[in-house]
Parts: structure tokens; sequence; C-alpha cells
């Protein structure tokens, strides 16, 4: 599983999405993997589901869960989409093509 690292919350944080909390994802948002890969970067999710990727791909990354609860809370679920958003993306494009997709930092990455 490819991880992905970004600045969030107070560092460089590492978040992957390993097949074990991708069923976690799913039991959590209620969606598929599938869905959540197609309809995210078009801007069409939940809230809850923002802060739930990055919760699980923070403790992915190897993050206690309980730290990992913290950041998503202060980072993810308390400030401005635009700071998570494009992390939440390149996780899940990591799931979907292996590799997080090349960004410009602020901007969430576009499909081929």
């Amino acid at each position: 599983m490819n991880a992905h690292v970004a600045f969030f919350g107070d560092g460089e944080r590492s978040f992957a999405l390993t097949p074990d909390l991708i069923i976690e994802l799913e039991r959590k948002t209620g969606a598929g993997i599938g869905s959540l890969c197609l309809r995210f970067p078009e801007g069409n999710f939940r809230h809850a589901e923002l802060v739930e990727i990055i919760r699980l791909a923070l403790i992915g990354g190897g993050t206690t869960p309980n730290e990992a609860a913290a950041l998503a809370e202060s980072y993810a679920a308390k400030r401005p989409l635009s700071e998570s958003f494009p992390i939440a993306v390149a996780v899940l494009q990591a799931v979907w093509n292996g590799a997080p997709a090349p960004t410009t930092e602020g901007q969430a990455p576009t499909n081929g």
C-alpha cells in the first residue's frame, strides 16, 4: 500500500489506507470504496466521510488511533475543507491508482 505524505496539523504525516482500514472506512461511511474513489475528487462527499478518510489514513500511515482521532477532530473536522480535502483525494487516488497523483499545494488533483 502506497503512503501519501503531507503536512497535516503540526507536521509531516504519512497517510495510507490498508485493506483492513478500507473495510472499516466502508463500514463507518456506509459507502463502498469504489464510490468514494470516484465521487470524492468531484467534490461529492459528506463531511463525515472526509474526516474518516483522514483519521483512518493517519492510522494506516503509522499514527496511533488516539492521536489520529485527535488530529482528525482538530485539523479535519474543525478547519476549512480546503486544508484536508486534497489529502483525502490523494489518499483515495493512492488506493485507486497505487500512487498519489502529483498536486499543486492547495489544489485537488484532477482526473485525467
